[in-house]
């Protein structure tokens, strides 16, 4: 009787908690102050629900695995378990939903979340036996509207600064498809809230996000394995990684009532998780000048000694720490005999030179590329045994060509050779400064590298840059140009914000474009640049717009031919008189957009805040004059009485709600804005 009793016991036991699982299978993840993710054991989905509000619904997680697509919704059995963690975001947990099922790998979807943070990590991960992809989706699920109606945008951000390509926030409306490399950004520019969604990790994958409406129902899908022609620069499908685990990258996703925080917050989340291996960079904000502004090929020992000398005499306050660069672009070699293992002895006079008037040297190199792939395949590399056509990346049975130059197999011992020779003299010369550029072509999916552990493009990318950085030697301010948005954060101390710009009002709008939508990376990197400046022949409203373009983004560098006479050298002394600009460079940080809801174009103003004074930047980039109306709130300036200073012109005027900015055709002007005590 006792047995029998017992064995009715256990038959209910079980029965309860099966029908228990059916009725309540809900796991509850809280983050933040007041959000959640609720994951449902039974269906193997999930949604994200900040308040009451729904963020994002019946979310799933997919692979590929030999080219066979798998989603969460296949299996028959999942289960959570929760552990404590500490990492390099603090303290906190990790929770892993374990999905199995017979006959397919298992899938895990794990999901971190830390103190105090209003931000959730997800990773999926494959475990198996002689398991293959290249497609890994931690997210892939309905996007609610909540909160996002006035004025609701998608924003594109490119996977590098190439071939003039623009940040756009696109309207979020019907029949709109977004995909946007790396991070993606989904607000309502009236109120400002939004969903940050991004991957932090770029060692081995390139991820996307992508966002779609269609019949008014949105989706936001989340993947590592992306690749584009016309975005990554990819001419075949994303490299496989195999083994018996294969992750995702890291992905960062937020609800942030500023999308302009949940940006910032998302770049220091990205020097978080791959932190610099660039030596720790202590002389302040680079400023000088770049040979690429207006001389270019034509550059020799006389007119850049020249250029040297007006820094020495006429510029003698252009100086940040003390220190001011004089950079030569590509064409430097002009200044050798014999090509790269020739006669250095001009050079040699040239980085003395620079010395003797107390200006550092700089030079540039592309480390990646072959230009001279058109001469064929056999000629020898420099500092090396190995001909070009062994160096060459290869892509199914060609290679990559771009920009007019073939990429080199960054892991292939002729390139990295070539890299000992060149730096090696670089560094024996006493250059201070590197400008590396086209580095793109260094993170392009290849058939085969020549390292065989090496899969993907980006462990390319990561292979080839730390090899670079061994050969600096800790011995220069590392500075790129052309190159990955994100993943060159571990690896540079300031980068170029946009592709090349120089002197138009045009140039101003374009490059503004990317500090407009890309000017949170002032938080991945040192500091964000914003090309060389170039006052040339242009109008007086068009010099003060492109000086202003480049001190907002954090950093100054000058472009011009000053080894001859001109009205550049006027303009130069005048602008770079003012103090206060070198204080905003000094500061290094980029500024803040006001407004995201201008689509591939850019807004007129951008501010932020140096101790306890406001510096707004407005830009008119019309042929006509205008009236910018202000708003204290919208600004972010609390309440109260202000005076306004145009560092332009030094004229001062109150500053509140509603107070007309007039700012002339094709110009810019400066306001320091400070409370009235």
């Amino acid at each position: 009787m006792k047995l029998r009793l017992f064995t009715i016991c256990i038959i209910f036991l079980c029965f309860s908690q099966s029908y228990a699982n059916k009725i309540i299978p809900l796991t509850t993840i809280s983050f933040g102050l007041n959000s959640k993710l609720i994951y449902d054991l039974n269906v193997g989905t999930y949604s994200v629900i900040q308040g009451k509000k729904v963020i994002v619904a019946d979310a799933f997680t997919s692979f590929k695995n030999h080219g066979i697509f798998t989603s969460s919704k296949e299996y028959t059995q999942r289960l959570y378990e929760r552990t404590s963690i500490s990492d390099e975001f603090g303290k906190g947990f990790k929770h892993e939903i374990s999905m199995l099922k017979k006959g397919l790998p298992t899938m895990k979807l794990i999901f971190y979340t830390h103190q105090k943070a209003e931000v959730i990590i997800i990773q999926l991960e494959i475990k198996g036996q002689n398991l293959e992809s290249n497609y890994l989706v931690p997210m892939d699920a309905k996007l609610m509207n909540s909160g996002l109606e006035k004025d609701s945008r998608t924003l594109f951000v490119p996977f590098d600064n190439d071939t003039f390509i623009k940040y756009n926030a696109k309207e979020f409306e019907n029949d709109v498809e977004n995909i946007s490399s790396e991070v993606g950004a989904i607000y309502d520019d009236v109120s400002r809230a939004g969903i940050i969604a991004g991957s932090i990790e770029h060692k081995i994958w390139k991820s996307a996000v992508e966002t779609t409406q269609k019949k008014e129902k949105r989706r936001l899908k989340i993947w590592s394995g992306y690749t584009s022609k016309d975005v990554t620069r990819d001419q075949i499908e994303h490299a496989s990684l195999s083994g018996n685990s294969i992750k995702s990258a890291k992905i960062f996703f937020g609800l942030f009532a500023d999308w302009r925080t949940g940006l910032e917050t998302y770049a220091k989340a990205n020097r978080l998780a791959e932190p610099p291996i660039v030596f720790k960079w202590k002389e302040g904000t680079p400023i000088g000048w770049n040979s690429w502004g207006v001389l270019q090929g034509k550059i020799n020992y006389e007119n850049t000694t020249k250029v040297v000398d007006f820094f020495a005499d006429s510029l003698k306050n252009f100086r940040n720490e003390g220190i001011a660069y004089i950079d030569l672009d590509s064409f430097w070699d002009n200044m050798i005999k014999g090509g790269y293992e020739g006669d250095y002895t001009q050079l040699k006079a040239f980085t003395d030179y620079c010395r003797k008037k107390g200006l550092k040297p700089g030079a540039y190199w592309a480390p990646f590329t072959d230009w001279g792939f058109g001469s064929g395949p056999n000629r020898r590399a420099e500092g090396s045994k190995y001909t070009f056509g062994e160096m060459w990346t290869k892509v199914r049975k060609g290679y990559h060509d771009f920009d007019g130059a073939r990429a080199l197999d960054p892991t292939h011992p002729g390139t990295r050779k070539r890299i000992d020779l060149v730096i090696g003299k670089l560094k024996a010369l006493g250059f201070k400064m590197i400008k590396i550029d086209f580095l793109g072509h260094a993170s392009v999916e290849s058939t085969s590298f020549y390292d065989r552990k090496v899969k993907t493009g980006m462990q390319a990318y990561a292979s080839g840059m730390e090899y670079l950085l061994k050969q600096l030697n800790g011995e220069m301010l590392v500075y790129a140009a052309i190159s990955p948005n994100l993943a060159s954060g571990r690896y540079v101390h300031t980068r170029r914000i946009a592709c090349d710009a120089w002197k138009t009002i045009k140039d101003t709008q374009y490059t503004l474009n990317s500090v407009n939508y890309g000017w949170w990376q002032t938080y991945l990197y040192d500091y964000i640049d914003a090309d060389h400046v170039v006052f040339a022949k242009e109008s007086f409203g068009e010099n003060k717009a492109r000086l202003l373009s480049a001190v907002i983004t954090g950093s100054l560098i000058l472009g011009d031919d000053f080894s001859i006479n001109g009205q550049w050298k006027g303009i130069a002394k005048k602008l770079l008189s003012n103090p206060e600009f070198l204080k905003i460079v000094k500061n290094g940080k980029a500024f803040r957009p006001v407004d995201g809801n201008t689509g591939d174009k850019t807004s007129n103003l951008f501010i932020r805040k140096i101790g306890t004074s406001y510096y707004l930047a407005v830009f008119n980039y019309s042929k006509k004059d205008l009236d910018f109306d202000t708003s204290l709130k919208r600004l972010n300036i609390t309440e109260g009485k202000y005076q306004a200073i145009e560092i332009f012109d030094q004229k001062k005027m109150d500053f509140k709600n509603g107070t007309k900015l007039n700012v002339g055709s094709e110009s810019a002007s400066l306001f320091k804005i400070g409370a009235v005590k």
